[in-house]
């Protein structure tokens, strides 16, 4: 049903993008389409690189989910620094962190938790994660706020293109870790079954093809969209900060979300638990500093610094999931504790 939603969304949404676009329909129903569009097309690149992960094997399906896990966020902050929105950007950085640790995580365990009493996942996983949570948030974008209050703005830079090379280096180490030097040794023993349903639903030259078709057409889409931020803005009093924490947050991860929310009401709550915090890493370790390096080829560079107000929510967002997942299971009332943060978050924001 859902698949059927997103194919109907793609047919009518990238052409009426490019009409749309050629006769400047007005700004507010074009975002509207161009969001929904981005929301369509990041569901197929999403089931691409998952019948591509089956086909190729865990490791280069891990380092594929790594490559396209937040490509529809990387691609939206791109044409945004190249339009000089690095406000917007720094933003988006923050709602993904704390769309993941707070929405995607909170929405995940309700469901799940409204289906089954108690539900499990790997606690060596959370632990693991756990210090990479407080590395990535705390860490990487506590130091450079600190740091920089009296420096220049080019060691500003500096100390931000610096940071950005440890994290990035420290992200692939993970992955080495998880996939290659550690795989398996702290892995579940209960699921023998999970291996006879690893079918993939395209063959690999169909993946690929619709992969680099996705790809291809969020790139335009996104950068359409970039341009109609600042009237949208305008028209329904948003601002900068709050377009990019709610609005290009969630737009940039809306497929990954939904996916977890079913794996959680199927029970698969490791693989919930992945999309949400696994997730939330990659944007920290890899995404935030890879768009640093990125801005240094624009006129206006990204600093890693980040305002008070999206520290203080990104902090409190990783030490409360923490709190919650280290135990290795969840019911509903957390998952709605961590819904509550992200709506008072949220109202913050929007007052803002």
């Amino acid at each position: 049903m859902v698949n059927k939603i997103f194919l109907g969304l793609v047919l009518l949404g990238v052409p009426i993008s490019v009409i749309g676009s050629f006769l400047h329909w007005p700004s507010v129903i074009m975002f509207i389409v161009y969001c929904l569009t981005i929301v369509a097309l990041a569901g197929f690149m999403g089931r691409a690189t998952e019948s591509l992960a089956i086909v190729m094997g865990p490791r280069i399906g891990g380092l594929l989910n790594a490559t396209f896990g937040n490509a529809v966020e990387l691609i939206i902050s791109i044409f945004s620094l190249k339009a000089g929105l690095v406000g917007v950007v720094l933003a988006s950085l923050t709602g993904s962190v704390l769309g993941n640790l707070l929405l995607v995580a909170g929405l995940s365990f309700f469901v799940g938790g409204t289906k089954y009493k108690r539900q499990k996942f790997n606690v060596f996983d959370a632990r693991h994660n756990a210090g990479l949570l407080i590395f990535a948030v705390i860490v990487a974008f506590v130091i450079p706020e600190v740091f920089t209050q009296d420096m220049s703005e080019s060691s500003t830079m500096s100390l931000s293109v610096g940071i950005s090379i440890i994290l990035i280096l420290l992200y692939l180490a993970a992955l080495f870790f998880k996939l290659v030097t550690h795989r398996g040794v702290y892995q579940h023993t209960e699921k023998p079954e999970e291996h006879e349903e690893e079918v993939p639903e395209w063959s690999r030259k169909k993946a690929i093809i619709i992969l680099a078709a996705a790809t291809l057409a969020v790139a335009y889409v996104s950068e359409k969209l970039v341009h109609t931020f600042s009237e949208v803005g305008e028209t329904f009093g948003w601002s900068e900060l709050f377009i990019g924490v709610i609005i290009v947050a969630i737009v940039g991860n809306a497929a990954e979300h939904a996916s977890a929310v079913i794996m959680a009401y199927k029970n698969k709550m490791d693989v919930a638990v992945e999309i949400a915090v696994g997730s939330t890493l990659q944007v920290a370790m890899f995404v935030a500093p890879v768009l640093v390096l990125i801005s240094l080829m624009y006129p206006t560079h990204m600093p890693l610094v980040f305002t008070m107000p999206e520290l203080i929510s990104m902090v409190t967002a990783v030490f409360l999931m923490i709190m919650i997942s280290n135990d290795g299971e969840t019911n509903w009332f957390e998952g709605l504790t961590l819904l509550a943060a992200y709506f008072i978050m949220g109202i913050g924001f929007y007052l803002l």
